[in-house]
């Protein structure tokens, strides 16, 4: 089955530097349903953040807990239903519009890499058509079944012996290749999450991969360019994006995350779910200190009455369940980036984001199983976002916003029968040229 079979998601239009617009986003994920309205307007471009030709103004937000997902996957699809439509509606009366449609991201279903390669002879000058055919050529491989498309992007060409090249329109040489960069995931996991927005009566504008908006939300682009791995820590799955040469170039999920850390501690203290969630987040730790036998925590257990007194136990106790979970969870993201090979290409740089990334004391215990130099990642470039929203549980969402500003390098199939639905366009860099002029 060729990649022309996998056109499932909708494609984004891409959206011109000169004009504004209105965007609707929507962050599904297994602890939080995220909504957000915000304008996109023409920005001047700014040092650390070239890649971005538009600044984002939040005008409404909703937030609700997540129900009917697990792992990221829907699992129960009227709760689902039901948590967006009222994250939705809390952002429409925040920003005073109707929602018709929005950008979604995709957490589970599996997020996987494939890498494809074709090179087509030429004649003299490259021109749209020869980058086409090379595009063309690249996308005409086969998928395993049961996966679909959500991105294709062109990570490098190459033109005769010279390689690592971004523009080869007008350039001369004997033969064009390209490097193709395709994320995939589950039919099954994409249809049930579209099918819950599209249940709200929303339209889907696309599907974007959570590590994708995250890395684009959460780096500068200096980062992107030398090499990054992005590591986005949520309830239900540990997503991975590796940046280089200022493009995504592979990504990887698990689905451990920081709900089994919960789940961990309701069981090794005997107590409530909410009362583990209270307990890791006011208490827990990923390292220990000499001061944990001495400071005593309130557990409330399981089959109590709410007026009888908790038991007091040593915060040794709670270390001691989070740590190793914690330590299991970066073993597994350093052995995928290991035996993926692109442990080299992340240049040792790694940005932790998400809500499970807030542990304290994770950091550190990532920059010794990982080996390399780890910093939190937040939203940035983005205006109005309340104070609780600035964390690094909410840099999907804000990706989503900074995502159609660089919609226009991912390769779309304009025929019909092509790796993709019919977009309306030509040729990919006769669309990127449209772009530009547009813009400029």
């Amino acid at each position: 089955m060729s990649l022309s079979g996998h056109g499932l998601t909708p494609r984004l239009k891409p959206l011109s530097a000169r004009k504004s617009a209105i965007l609707s986003v929507l962050d599904i994920g297994t602890s939080k349903v995220v909504c957000v309205v915000a304008e996109l307007k023409p920005s001047d471009e700014v040092e650390s953040l070239r890649s971005r030709t538009h600044v984002a103004r939040i005008l409404g937000i909703g937030h609700q807990r997540s129900a009917g997902l697990k792992g990221g996957v829907v699992v129960d699809l009227e709760a689902a239903e039901t948590s967006i439509r009222q994250a939705v509606h809390a952002a429409e009366r925040m920003a005073k519009v109707e929602i018709q449609s929005v950008i979604v991201n995709l957490t589970g279903g599996r997020l996987a890499s494939e890498h494809f390669e074709a090179h087509v002879p030429v004649r003299g000058a490259v021109n749209d058509g020869d980058v086409h055919r090379v595009l063309d050529a690249a996308s005409s491989y086969d998928l395993r079944r049961g996966r679909a498309v959500l991105h294709a992007l062109p990570t490098g060409f190459s033109l005769d012996a010279q390689s690592h090249i971004v523009d080869p329109a007008g350039m001369i040489g004997e033969q064009l290749g390209v490097d193709l960069h395709v994320v995939t995931t589950e039919t099954a996991a994409a249809r049930n999450l579209m099918l819950a927005v599209e249940r709200c009566h929303l339209g889907i504008e696309a599907v974007i991969a959570s590590p994708y908006a995250s890395g684009l939300s959460a780096l500068v682009d200096d980062e992107a360019d030398m090499g990054c791995a992005v590591v986005d820590m949520g309830a239900g799955t540990t997503s991975v994006g590796i940046f280089s040469n200022g493009h995504l170039v592979h990504t990887d999920a698990i689905a451990v995350g920081g709900h089994h850390v919960t789940m961990d501690i309701a069981r090794g203290l005997t107590t409530r779910v909410s009362a583990a969630e209270r307990l890791k987040t006011l208490y827990g730790s990923a390292i220990t200190s000499s001061a944990d036998d001495r400071d005593m925590i309130a557990v409330p257990q399981v089959d109590e009455d709410e007026r009888d007194v908790p038991n007091h136990l040593p915060k040794s106790h709670l270390v001691r369940i989070i740590k190793p979970r914690v330590e299991e969870i970066l073993e597994l993201v350093r052995d995928r980036l290991r035996n993926a090979g692109f442990a080299a290409q992340a240049g040792r740089r790694v940005v932790l984001t998400g809500g499970a990334s807030q542990l304290v004391g994770l950091p550190e215990t990532a920059r010794r199983i990982l080996q390399g130099q780890v910093r939190v990642g937040r939203p940035l470039g983005i205006k109005g976002l309340p104070e609780a929203a600035k964390g690094p549980a909410f840099s999907a969402v804000v990706g989503l916003l900074v995502y159609p500003q660089v919609a226009h390098i991912e390769y779309f199939e304009p025929r019909s029968s092509g790796l993709f639905q019919s977009t309306g366009t030509d040729g990919y860099f006769s669309r990127v040229s449209r772009w530009i002029r547009d813009s400029f």
